[in-house]
């Protein structure tokens, strides 16, 4: 018997979980549940993170949460708890089976068999925001070598455990040869070690052009967090209906499990909402919690119940449906079909102990580190690229000297074009003279001086080299 921890979430919420809790018991799960409430209510209460200290003992306790979907009031001052749950309690990889059920639901890609392995913990969702001038904010993405090991990791042994043949990266290096650099660079690495497996990078924009198109060519995919977030909906929609996938997110001790839709409001407590997304979700907690042939009953009755045209009113169609149902008779039907199996879809086959475990982060000896210099950010208007220049470059020194101005990422100093539109918001980049390295109170004295001139700095970043090879960009087009 295995305790977890269910939340029934806002709108369709409570009537897709019973039909959910209500499959899993007639299947024969081992399952206790402690319900907790979380979202709507929660948020209205004064509670700004939409769960309560009780509720995050109880998922801590129980280490898994069935989650149905939850309402995030309209305005501002409310933090996601989908982004929360999984950061703080340290779900880094979210997984997206997106399978064609074609012909029974409308498709047209009827190939399509694709796990999508996102990134859950860092990248843009950090959600480290600032407002810089009276023009210009700016979001921090943050790409940490642990976080891609992880995920990558993850990604290759997923393939390894279910038999797929091939991985394939997303990213956007060619533009983030740091960031979405250091993702392709342990991609590199760590695929060597899966001889069997055929690896492949694709740059997103062509990638997720390929993915919309031909979803048919790739088998499990790995990405960054954003990316991932937009196109694992993506490939539930074009494999029929985001209303049809479930979702793990899995992290080292650990787990939640949930439809990816939303909670639908509108339709709350009409009693025809799909609730095959958590029923997803929740197979794939079973399979986590190592009841795997419950989640393979399961699996095969709801492919039987797809397959002979019972279907909620989102997938409904006319003259090839042979039934419309509403919430609670789906899941009745089913039921009715546990011990069964698809005539012509294919019928699954979950093998034992398909729970992954990642070893832990090892951390490398740390690289010679080496400071050359600093970009200070400064808020200026009304001034033209080489007046700023002018200025900027009386605080000069014996160690630092002013190479560089950018605005918006662009080069505007030296040899810049009056054609480039400029903001308030100035990179200037003191990089110091001769190769030699620079001292920290260099830079402090840097600062200083600019003080003393009246320049407006919102932010410095220090400049490094590490083992030699550069740690920053050196501007557009590289």
């Amino acid at each position: 018997m295995k305790k977890i921890t269910v939340a029934k979430g806002d709108g369709i919420g409570p009537e897709i979980m019973d039909a959910t809790l209500k499959i899993m018991m007639a299947a024969g799960a081992q399952l206790e549940i402690e319900e907790i409430k979380i979202g709507e209510k929660v948020y209205l209460a004064g509670n700004s993170s939409g769960i309560d200290q009780q509720a995050w003992q109880s998922i801590r306790n129980n280490k898994i949460l069935l989650k149905a979907p939850i309402t995030t009031p309209q305005g501002g001052g409310y933090k996601s708890l989908n982004v929360s749950i999984r950061k703080t309690l340290g779900l880094y990889a979210n997984v997206r089976p997106c399978k064609s059920m074609f012909p029974y639901v409308s498709t047209k890609h009827p190939e399509m068999d694709l796990v999508i392995i996102r990134e859950n913990e860092e990248d843009l969702y950090g959600g480290i925001e600032h407002q810089q001038t009276d023009e210009v904010v700016q979001c921090l993405k943050l790409i940490s070598r642990p976080g891609c090991e992880q995920i990558i990791r993850y990604a290759f042994e997923y393939a390894k455990q279910y038999g797929r043949k091939k991985v394939t990266c997303f990213t956007k290096d060619n533009i983030m040869k740091q960031t979405d650099g250091l993702f392709h660079r342990v991609f590199n690495e760590i695929a060597q070690e899966y001889v069997d497996i055929e690896n492949q990078h694709l740059i997103v924009d062509i990638g997720a052009a390929k993915l919309a198109n031909s979803p048919e060519l790739f088998d499990v995919v790995v990405m960054p967090n954003l990316y991932g977030d937009i196109l694992s909906d993506v490939a539930a929609e074009i494999a029929g209906s985001v209303g049809l996938a479930g979702s793990a997110n899995i992290g080292a001790t650990c787990a939640m499990f949930e439809a990816i839709h939303g909670s639908a409001p509108d339709i709350a407590g009409k009693n025809i909402a799909n609730p095959s997304g958590l029923i997803q979700g929740a197979i794939l907690m079973l399979n986590h919690i190592g009841q795997n042939e419950v989640a393979e009953k399961i699996q095969n009755a709801w492919l039987a119940t797809i397959e002979e045209g019972i279907h909620t009113f989102d997938i409904y169609k006319a003259g090839f449906s042979t039934q419309k149902t509403g919430t609670a008779e789906f899941a009745n039907a089913v039921i009715e079909r546990l011990g069964k199996k698809p005539k012509l879809l294919p019928s699954v086959s979950y093998a034992k102990g398909i729970a992954l475990k990642i070893p832990p982060y090892q951390r490398k000896l740390p690289a010679q580190k080496i400071l050359v210099g600093i970009d200070v950010f400064v808020d200026f208007s009304n001034i033209e690229p080489n007046d700023l220049a002018i200025r900027l470059q009386k605080l000069n020194s014996a160690a630092l000297e002013l190479i560089m101005i950018t605005n918006r990422g662009t080069k505007v100093w030296p040899n810049g074009f009056d054609e480039t539109f400029c903001t308030d918001h100035w990179r200037c980049r003191f990089y110091a003279k001769a190769s030699q390295s620079v001292q920290k109170s260099d830079i402090l004295q840097l600062l200083q001086a600019a003080a003393e001139q009246g320049i407006d700095f919102i932010k410095m970043e220090n400049l490094y080299t590490f083992n030699g090879i550069r740690g920053f960009s050196l501007g557009q087009g590289e």
